[in-house]
């Protein structure tokens, strides 16, 4: 049994084990072997350390298989690196939740005056202390991840694999368009979360929700930053709600240079990054300096250096994903793919996890139930967070039509927002419906703070079918943010003013 890179997991069907082997490398290194060539039998053989990777591990090992984990981080660049436990623990969701969560403080200091705390008017941060903190608890999630395998017995190989065959796995130890100065000079996301010092004036490439989460935090945390947008942000999101986000950081602080992309980045002898960059409306050339360039433009899976060729399975040769089917079965039927590498799914932690867990009973004969990939609900943790569950409006439309589709929505202001006199011109709530009672819920869109609680709460009603009646007799709780769902009673095709007046 053996599993993809990234978050991905493969294994066997019965009557098969997987074949690992532990090549020696020039340098003379080799891993541990079970006979003299070196090769060892495994139930199930995970590549890919990530939340679905170990998920499937753990859950297979739990339920009596032999299994080991090969997990090997490629340095970033800038040689940045990191250990077990994927992109979400390491450069992902914990270090940019708790970042995101420093910026907020930020905000919550410069309200307390309104409430009667007296604070100095300048409050210094300091972005060392900070990472440090960061750093030891991914280092400590690092470590129980390893603790948890050793516990399971779970054979870990910090190498990186190849398929020799549909059956063999080998073990080596380590041995787009390109811009000018971009490695030399630039960072990725990868980086910002591991950096000892200050970022200073950020240029942000990329229109991602990495790349609004990041340029979110550091304006927050009082840094000087500027987001480059290609074409459209938050690309799959309801683009009413991204431009509202976008709204609001530009609002507080964040720059945006839009329809825009980056061509040279130069190094000034006083240590400063020229970026020149190309407007495409106008075909104009223009550039600024910054202290940080960061790329936030996507990630290609690891699966080019897997040979995958060699053992049968088919990927998309564009975006290199893994192709699957709804067992997560690639083209080899003992082999199978889950999380970020495999091709049209959710890069969403929750969901690796629950696949790889799914996988494993499955496997192990405990379970014959399949992921849903349906109303999975997510939170892009920008300044004012947004958070969906479900179909965005558009695609809503696409599906049923314009006439077959009601959309309820209100813009309201959040009670902590009253008293500190902030601005809610874009705390707003939708509710994306079919038309025809009892108006089955098809997607709900919150942006507004904490939206990552108020969104997994409703994501559990429309899981289970919620209709917009259901959700208009339910009692909300007062006073929150999340009983304006609840609330929700002006239609957009009515043209009334969805303010939401008085308590």
């Amino acid at each position: 049994m053996a599993a993809m890179a990234g978050r991905a997991a493969a294994l066997r069907r019965s009557g098969f084990r997987f074949r690992w082997r532990t090549r020696v490398a020039a340098c003379g290194v080799r891993g541990a072997a079970q006979d003299a060539a070196g090769r060892q039998d495994y139930d199930v053989l995970v590549i890919g350390g990530g939340s679905g990777g170990l998920a499937c591990a753990k859950e297979a090992a739990q339920l009596g298989k032999k299994v080991a984990v090969v997990d090997y981080v490629e340095p970033s660049p800038r040689g940045t690196r990191w250990g077990l436990g994927g992109t979400c623990v390491n450069v992902g969701c914990i270090p940019k939740k708790l970042m995101h969560q420093a910026a907020l403080l930020g905000d919550m200091i410069r309200d307390a005056p309104h409430y009667g705390w007296e604070v100095p008017q300048q409050v210094p941060h300091d972005w060392r202390k900070m990472a440090e903190a960061v750093q030891n608890h991914v280092k400590s999630l690092n470590w129980g991840h390893r603790v948890q395998l050793q516990d399971r017995k779970v054979k870990y190989f910090n190498i990186k694999a190849s398929f020799v065959n549909e059956h063999m796995v080998c073990g080596v130890t380590k041995g787009g368009k390109e811009i000018e100065g971009a490695l030399e000079y630039g960072i990725t996301s990868d980086d910002i979360f591991w950096l000892k010092e200050s970022p200073g004036k950020t240029l942000v490439v990329g229109a991602s929700y990495v790349a609004l989460e990041c340029a979110g935090f550091l304006t927050g945390l009082g840094l000087d930053t500027t987001v480059m947008i290609r074409s459209i942000p938050l690309r799959g999101f309801d683009q009413q709600m991204s431009s509202l986000v976008t709204e609001h950081m530009a609002s507080h602080g964040t720059q945006f240079l839009r329809g825009c992309t980056p061509s040279r980045v130069k190094k000034l002898p006083d240590g400063q990054l020229q970026v020149t960059w190309k407007d495409l409306a106008s075909g104009r050339e223009d550039m600024g300096t910054f202290d940080t360039v960061l790329w936030a433009i996507g990630r290609v899976p690891e699966t080019r250096s897997l040979n995958l060729e060699k053992a049968g399975v088919n990927t998309n040769p564009n975006s290199h994903k893994i192709l699957v089917d709804a067992q997560e079965a690639t083209s080899v039927p003992h082999i199978y793919a889950i999380g970020d590498a495999a091709e049209g799914r959710p890069e969403l932690t929750p969901t690796a996890i629950m696949a790889g867990r799914l996988l494993a009973q499955r496997l192990c004969g405990q379970s014959s139930d399949l992921m849903d990939y349906d109303n999975v609900p997510t939170t892009v943790f920008t300044p004012l967070e947004y958070g969906c569950v479900g179909l965005s409006e558009e695609e809503a439309v696409a599906r049923h039509g314009e006439e077959h589709v009601e959309v309820y929505h209100a813009y309201y202001k959040p009670l902590e927002f009253t008293v500190a006199e902030r601005d809610s011109s874009q705390c707003y709530i939708k509710m994306v419906c079919l038309r025809e009672p009892p108006q089955l819920v098809l997607g709900l869109h919150f942006l507004g703070p904490n939206a990552g609680e108020v969104t997994q709460g409703f994501a559990l009603g429309i899981k289970c079918g919620a209709s917009y009646t259901q959700v208009m007799r339910t009692v909300g709780i007062h006073p929150t943010c999340a009983e304006e769902v609840a609330k929700l009673r002006i239609a957009k095709r009515s043209g009334l003013d969805p303010t939401v007046t008085g308590c």
